[in-house]
Parts: C-alpha cells; sequence; structure tokens
C-alpha cells in the first residue's frame, strides 16, 4: 500500500475513535474562602458569599403578621397549582408558615416533607402542626450536605427564603434533584436582589440570574419559568428532565 494512503487512513481511524470518546463532565464548581459581609459566612460560590442561616431562636419572625403583606403566602401556594395527592418537600421549613398551608392544598391524600437542619425548630413546626390539626406532615431533620427527603418520590421542592443560606448548595440541589420524580418540579422563592428597594439585607437576596447561574452545573435541571406573582419575591421554576430527556444522543 501507498505509505502516504496508509497513513492518512490510520489518522482517519484515530480521529474517529477520539471522535466517539465520552465527553467528561465539566468539573464541578468549588467553593472559595475569603472575607465578606459581616452577615456573611466567609463562603463564596459561584461569585456569591452564603448567608448565615436564621437560628431557631428567629422563628417568631417567621410568624410576623407584616410576612402576609410583604410575601402573600396564600397568593404562593395558589400559584405553585398543588394537587390533592401531591407529595412536596418543604426544605428549610422553620416553624412551619407555608409548610400547613402547602399541606392543606394537597389535602389527606397528600403529604409534606418539612425539612429543617435544627431539631429546636422541627419541635417549633410540630408544635405548629398539632395547634392547626395538620396531620399529613412528615418533619425530616436533615444536614447542611443532604435534606434526607425520599428519593423519586416528590412531585415538588420549594424553598423559601432558604437557598441564599444553604452552606453546601451545590451537594443540596443534588440530593433535591435525587427526590424529585422525573419532571417534577424545584422552586426557589428568594427576594429580589435586582430591587435595591426591597428592605432586606443583601445577602439575603438574591437575582434570578445568580439563581439560574448556580442551577446550570445541575444537567437533571432545565429552567422552566419566574413566576412574576408575589410583590418581593422571585418563584424561580426548575423541572427535574426525564431519563429520556437527561441521557445524552
Amino acid at each position: 500500500m501507498n505509505p502516504i494512503l496508509s497513513f492518512l487512513l490510520i489518522g482517519a481511524g484515530f480521529l474517529a475513535l477520539r471522535a466517539a470518546d465520552p465527553v467528561p463532565p465539566p468539573a464541578d464548581p468549588t467553593y472559595e474562602y475569603r472575607p465578606g459581609s459581616f452577615d456573611g459566612t466567609g463562603k463564596w460560590f459561584l461569585g456569591r458569599e452564603i448567608a448565615h442561616f436564621m437560628s431557631h431562636q428567629g422563628a417568631p419572625w417567621l410568624e410576623r403578621e407584616e410576612r402576609e403583606t410583604e410575601e402573600a403566602p396564600n397568593r404562593l401556594v395558589n400559584a405553585l397549582g398543588l394537587k390533592p395527592g401531591h407529595q412536596v418537600g418543604d426544605v428549610g421549613a422553620g416553624s412551619g408558615y407555608l409548610t400547613w398551608r402547602m399541606a392543606r392544598a394537597v389535602g389527606p391524600a397528600g403529604r409534606i416533607y418539612a425539612n429543617d437542619i435544627q431539631p429546636e425548630m422541627i419541635a417549633i413546626l410540630r408544635t405548629n402542626m398539632l395547634v392547626r390539626g395538620i396531620t399529613n406532615v412528615v418533619p425530616v431533620l436533615g444536614s447542611t450536605t443532604d435534606p434526607r427527603l425520599p428519593e423519586n418520590t416528590l412531585d415538588l421542592i420549594i424553598l423559601v427564603d432558604v437557598y441564599h443560606e444553604c452552606d453546601h448548595p451545590l451537594e443540596m440541589t443534588r440530593r433535591m434533584t435525587d427526590a424529585l420524580k422525573p419532571g417534577g418540579r424545584l422552586v426557589f422563592v428568594e427576594y429580589r436582589g435586582e430591587e435595591q428597594w426591597i428592605p432586606i439585607k443583601p445577602l439575603h437576596k438574591m437575582t434570578a440570574a445568580q439563581v439560574r447561574k448556580e442551577m446550570a452545573h445541575h444537567p437533571r435541571l432545565e429552567f422552566v419559568d419566574n413566576l412574576k406573582a408575589l410583590p418581593r419575591q422571585h418563584v424561580l421554576i426548575f423541572r427535574k428532565k426525564t431519563l429520556t430527556e437527561a441521557t445524552p444522543r
């Protein structure tokens, strides 16, 4: 065989094999540690300083009367489109301010898994559910890396003013995605960081662009919508892809 032709054939075969090699997944973004603001942890993720989480001693603030007008919780529940029988995760549920509202929306056949990382907050939530006669809520004590929700079970997971305080947002989002059914929704409710007039400390607000930037590192999730239903907060909705959608072609 002509040596030049032989060289070309070998080269073409090598290129074909390389083209067939699987593309390695992108490296995970890393956490950085550097000085930040008084309200921050000094831990940064994709350009955002993570805020300190609220202690259980702040539970009365979660139940403040002004929250009805500032956050319109009933309007939020209506916007979520919950159905009887839905299985929902309330991550960072705190005192259960939104939990009992969602529990009524999903009815006796539904269930709300109310997660928090503080045993004291779980105790407060249990009391609030008992007082209201709510029986379809399952309190779940999680960790900073795992909400400990049942896998492939939930129709929806919601975090209300919580995600910006997650100490390990990358790991938490992965585990929340694990807990969703294919097609299930992951919803972030955050005070709008784009609007300076909103009287919340900067680290306790997020822009829609920042949330989407962070979720872009989760290939099983796709952005669906940013609802404009609330006075001061984003309602950012992501959807877990089905197995067919998530499998590279």
